[in-house]
């Protein structure tokens, strides 16, 4: 992980007055800091972590961050050597542009550990009053007593699993063309080193989802960034991309896509596949969030895969988002030789995914309660929804949502020009609310300012509606 000279210089003050502090003392919020070092809440984040590493904090979720019981702090020794020895090897026969980054400022900040005094519209993860506890709990309980879930699980997966995520993907798939993953940011990892030649580059959505930019980077893979309308990636776009970049992977979230809400119509899918075949291009297919439909949106599309017999597709499908931050289970569905690629990057990553999660996963998806909390969920975010587009309408204008969608968990807000997403961020997260700039979703600076506002993560509709209604006066007054 890189970290910022300025995160830096937070966390090593922050650790030479931690030194006389005793243990179990509470340290000051993310905004106070925020205040106090004139720095972002990002810097602030990667600052807290720095110390978490070192030994000198411990993070309470709920609660805050705390002097750690030990009382280690970084050595004194000089480690400045390091700086030249991260620099990347510019090899010969390296082909140019092939450089890895580990830039994970976007991601970082969606996992921020907040104080109780923070409304959380910044996290994709559903608050525990959303969770379906009682079922986890129970999973659980059943998996640990499987004789099954303390054995080396098969490299492809616990195939009881890999059945089901077959028949909930749908399109024909059986077990030999499902691959368990640790959820969905492992898996997109896992198939762009295993697509992907360092330096190559990558089509994907503009804006899209951090996690997406994050893991092309770290593959060492260039995005080529292809701007979205209503129904998603434009395809005049994608084929004048296609062809001026020879790319051969594609990323796409076909279903209220991560940050716009934005979702693919059936007719749009098709045109995608076929430019794709006619460019001999994959398409990576992230279905993040097939389960977390509203009680009011209607039908919806199948996925790509579901019409491909020619394997263009590559299908990601996770159980996270709709239970919890900590089942991190997913699978990845594919056709034809690629999955033996797919298989083989895996294995090296990470060599399977531990039984015990994916016997709880497959607890989970079996139970008879299953799909009462899948509608259940879907009720309960609708009515956040509601309530979350009333308040940034009264707050923002009425013209501040492009998209309505009715299904994910955030919405995509455009500000008034004269508003710096970093400067409204910041001042946000002084007055208790935590939300995400627009700027973490782009490959390149964008033009027009956007913060995104997810509702999942506080722990009422109320929460949210005082939390957004709280910036009104930042609106006006920045």
């Amino acid at each position: 992980m890189n970290h910022s000279s300025s995160s830096h210089k937070v966390a090593s003050t922050l650790a030479r007055e931690l030194e006389h502090v005793p243990a179990g003392t509470r340290l000051a919020t993310h905004r106070e800091l925020v205040r106090r070092f004139g720095v972002s809440a990002t810097t602030v984040s990667q600052a807290l972590a720095l110390l978490t590493q070192w030994g000198v904090v411990t993070s309470r979720p709920g609660s805050g961050t705390y002097r750690a019981e030990t009382r280690t702090v970084p050595r004194s020794g000089d480690t400045s050597w390091q700086e030249a020895a991260l620099q990347p090897a510019n090899g010969i026969g390296s082909p140019p542009g092939a450089q890895r980054g580990f830039k994970t400022s976007g991601l970082l900040g969606t996992l921020s550990t907040l104080g109780p005094d923070v409304v959380d519209l910044n996290g994709g993860y559903l608050h525990p009053t959303l969770q379906p506890l009682t079922m986890l709990g129970t999973a659980l309980s059943r998996a640990a007593r499987r004789p099954a879930t303390w054995d080396r699980p098969p490299v492809g997966g616990v195939p009881e699993l890999r059945d089901w995520f077959a028949a909930d993907i749908g399109g024909g798939l059986s077990r030999d063309d499902i691959l368990v993953c640790g959820a969905g940011q492992s898996a997109l990892a896992t198939v762009l080193r295993a697509l992907g030649q360092p330096g190559a580059p990558v089509v994907v959505e503009s804006p899209t989802y951090p996690g997406t930019i994050a893991a092309a980077h770290a593959a060492g893979l260039r995005p080529i960034p292809v701007p979205l309308d209503a129904e998603g990636l434009r395809t005049d776009h994608l084929d004048e991309a296609l062809t001026r970049t020879g790319a051969r992977v594609v990323i796409v979230q076909p279903l209220f896509q991560n940050p716009t809400g934005a979702s693919l119509s059936a007719a749009r899918q098709r045109e995608i596949l076929t430019i794709a075949r006619q460019h001999g291009a994959f398409v990576v297919e992230d279905d993040f969030a097939r389960h977390m439909g509203h009680a009011d949106a209607g039908p919806t599309p199948p996925p790509m895969i579901a019409d491909d017999p020619d394997g263009t597709v590559i299908h990601i499908r996770s159980l996270t988002k709709v239970t919890s931050s900590n089942l991190r289970v997913g699978a990845l569905a594919a056709h034809g030789p690629v999955m033996a690629r797919l298989r083989s990057a895996h294995l090296i990553d990470t060599m399977f995914v531990p039984a015990p999660l994916q016997h709880t996963a497959l607890e989970v998806v079996t139970a008879p309660g299953w799909k009462r909390a899948l509608s259940a969920l879907g009720s309960a975010l609708e009515h956040r929804r509601k309530v979350a587009i009333d308040a940034v309408s009264a707050t923002f204008g009425p013209h501040a949502l492009a998209v309505r969608p009715r299904g994910g968990y955030h919405l995509w807000v455009s500000l008034p020009h004269h508003l710096g997403e970093a400067e409204l961020a910041a001042a946000a997260l002084a007055n208790g609310v935590a939300l995400t700039p627009g700027a973490n979703y782009y490959v390149s600076d964008s033009s027009t300012p956007h913060i995104r506002l997810s509702y999942v993560a506080a722990p009422s509709a109320a929460d949210v509606d005082d939390a957004v209604r709280r910036l009104a006066p930042l609106v006006v007054g920045t």
